[in-house]
């Protein structure tokens, strides 16, 4: 892998850069609880979401997924800021990333998407950042890794693109765009490995930091 350098690397956000899954499971245990739902622990968030709100509302919640909507983007409003980690290496992986064009492609909601990337300070890193609801359709779809392309200005090979994350729906979005897929940590969370059907896979973030930093011919 260390031969096929990239022209541009686009980064998925939860679970890869940012550890915000505790705001998430708040937002989405308080429109259980509006409907009388079980609730989720931390550990069965991170093994159910992956597309965005409005994908996976309408199956959730039916006829009724626009109320739900409105209480979970009121609830995550109200506390995603507080509950942002960054991802082990995330830091590193950025500045080790910050000679090639960079940019953000999450289902997370546009608008809070880029509160967070502000609030940690990470804007400098990216020449765009795409959420859910920015382009005509959500990951696994390619558009919003096109979308970011086009911010970025990027004209070039897109399989020189890589568009790294931590599941296999972010496998299927790069692979839908023609770039290429790296798969970031273990998927314990969403089935393993086997089931990512990568292009390439990095241990976790350390990893990758170095590897980056080796690409580029620093030490």
């Amino acid at each position: 892998m260390t031969d096929d350098r990239p022209d541009a690397i686009l980064w998925d956000w939860d679970n890869t850069l940012i550890d915000g899954w505790a705001a998430i499971t708040a937002a989405l245990n308080a429109v259980f609880r509006h409907f009388g739902r079980p609730v989720w622990t931390v550990m069965e968030t991170k093994a159910q979401v992956r597309g965005s709100a409005r994908d996976t509302f309408p199956t959730m919640f039916g006829v009724r997924w626009e109320e739900a909507r409105d209480i979970f983007y009121g609830t995550l409003s109200a506390s995603h800021l507080d509950h942002l980690k960054p991802m082990p290496g995330a830091e590193a992986m950025l500045r080790a990333a910050s000679l090639w064009p960079q940019a953000v492609v999450s289902n997370k909601a546009g608008d809070f998407l880029r509160r967070e990337v502000a609030y940690i300070g990470w804007e400098p890193f990216f020449g765009a950042v795409i959420g859910a609801g920015d382009a005509a359709a959500d990951k696994p779809a390619a558009a919003p890794i096109l979308l970011a392309l086009e911010r970025m200005r990027y004209d070039g090979e897109r399989s020189k693109v890589w568009y790294i994350g931590d599941t296999a729906l972010d496998m299927q979005a790069a692979r839908a765009a023609g770039c290429t897929a790296i798969l970031l940590g273990d998927a314990a969370h969403d089935g393993g490995i086997a089931r990512a059907a990568f292009d390439h896979h990095i241990q976790d973030g350390h990893a990758l930091a170095a590897m980056l930093n080796v690409l580029h011919g620093r030490p």
